[in-house]
């Protein structure tokens, strides 16, 4: 099987995001983590061209990243 560039890219990008999304309960950086893990699928998305699954990661993203910052309030 031969992977393009933009291919590993989004493997990269969507394998990230499984393993920090299964990491968030034991790490609250594991969060923050998924948050970029998604804005890097979005940019994979974005290339390929699939404008949808680009608008849907962008938002899991921010969602992620509001997760994150009401997890590290509590530290404050």
């Amino acid at each position: 099987m031969d992977m393009d560039a933009l291919t590993l890219f989004g493997v990269a990008s969507v394998g990230a995001m499984l393993l920090f999304y299964w990491l968030e309960e034991r790490d609250v950086r594991s969060v923050a983590a998924f948050a970029l893990a998604c804005w890097s699928s979005a940019l994979y998305a974005w290339l390929a061209g699939a404008w949808p699954f680009t608008a849907v990661e962008v938002v899991w993203g921010v969602v992620a990243l509001r997760r994150f910052r009401a997890r590290t309030a509590s530290f404050r």
